[in-house]
């Protein structure tokens, strides 16, 4: 940018500016919408958290995004170890340490179990649907060592259609805006 006037220089950050500012937002109304824009996200087969929102659940790796600017580019970011699995999909492969948290977890959901006066479990909501979380965190301990799990592309950053399209009218309006201005300056 060494080579350009003071005012395209202007211009061009005001328009980074801005395209930082809006893509921000929409990548955190994505975890709003549980889709990428428009295209859904895969809904969640584990009954550990039902009805909850899809990831999201201390809200951390939507705090995470962060964009950093230099003087002609914007990356938008995130330093969490498992969001490039869940922005991008893929597999894990199963280890003894997976299996010993998940026998973790399984004594966690039968300890909460309500029970009678006499040592029945309740047939409660809640102990029904701890009773479903139980039987998946077994289900999970029980995979051998190496097995995978598939883990859903749930894109939150990224480009796209609609990353374009709005990166070309935050071009267009403040082109338009600084060619309008330098008009009505010039016609004075």
């Amino acid at each position: 940018m060494s080579g350009m006037n003071k005012d395209t220089k202007a211009v061009i950050r005001r328009i980074l500016s801005d395209i930082r500012v809006e893509l921000g937002d929409e990548f955190d109304r994505n975890f709003e919408r549980q889709a990428f824009f428009n295209d859904a996200w895969a809904r969640r087969k584990s009954p550990t958290r039902p009805g909850g929102t899809i990831l999201v659940d201390t809200g951390t790796l939507r705090r995470s995004i962060r964009s950093r600017t230099t003087d002609d580019s914007i990356t938008f970011y995130t330093d969490l170890p498992y969001a490039a699995i869940h922005n991008d999909g893929g597999e894990i492969v199963v280890t003894e340490k997976m299996k010993r948290f998940f026998w973790h977890k399984y004594y966690e959901a039968t300890g909460s179990f309500g029970r009678k006066k006499n040592g029945e479990r309740r047939n409660d909501k809640r102990t029904r649907q701890l009773s479903t979380e139980a039987d998946f965190w077994r289900f999970m301990a029980l995979k051998r060592a190496g097995t995978t799990i598939r883990i859903p592309r749930r894109r939150f950053l990224g480009t796209g259609p609609e990353v374009e399209r709005i990166v070309r009218e935050i071009i267009e309006d403040n082109l338009n805006e600084y060619f309008n201005m330098d008009f009505s300056i010039e016609r004075k």
